[in-house]
C-alpha cells in the first residue's frame, strides 16, 4: 500500500473543472511568444482543413 503522506498529492484539482480548465488553457497561451501564436494558429488551421476535408458517414 503507497504511503500517501510522503507522497504528496500532484495533481492540482483546481485545473479539474470547466473554469479550472479554462483559466489554465489562458495562462499557457499568455506565455507564448508572438511567433508561438501564429504558428499554432496556422496548425489549427491546417488540421481544420484536413478534417473538414474528410468524408461524413451517411447515416
Amino acid at each position: 500500500m503507497p504511503d500517501t503522506e510522503t507522497h504528496p498529492d500532484s495533481i492540482d484539482w483546481s485545473l479539474t473543472t470547466w473554469d479550472g480548465a479554462r483559466r489554465e488553457q489562458l495562462r499557457r497561451w499568455a506565455a507564448l511568444t508572438l511567433e508561438e501564436i501564429i504558428l499554432a494558429q496556422e496548425d489549427m488551421q491546417e488540421l481544420s482543413e484536413r478534417l473538414a476535408a474528410i468524408p461524413q458517414p451517411q447515416k
